[in-house]
């Protein structure tokens, strides 16, 4: 409350305007960490699953191996979503 206050004062904005701006950025944050995720995990899935495709053509016994490595990507949108529950509700 008192950073809150010091921040209200030297802006001049109310405290209640500084506790909106700040939950702004916390969503604002919190969008960015999966956003940016979901592209990166989608650019390697690109890449994994256009490797994964040519790899089961040439031999079928692959196939659990090539679905473990497509999946892997995946748990860095989750990795994301962990990071904006940590600064929405932390």
């Amino acid at each position: 409350m008192a950073a809150e206050l010091v921040t209200a004062i030297d802006v001049g904005m109310s405290v209640e305007a500084v506790k909106a701006s700040q939950l702004g950025m916390k969503a604002l944050g919190a969008g960015l960490a999966v956003g940016m995720t979901g592209i990166g995990a989608g650019l390697a899935e690109m890449a994994i699953g256009t490797a994964a495709v040519g790899a089961t053509a040439e031999n079928k016994e692959v196939f659990g191996l090539v679905l473990l490595l497509t999946v892997i990507p995946e748990t860095i949108v989750i990795f994301g979503l962990v990071v904006a529950l940590l600064l929405l509700f932390v």
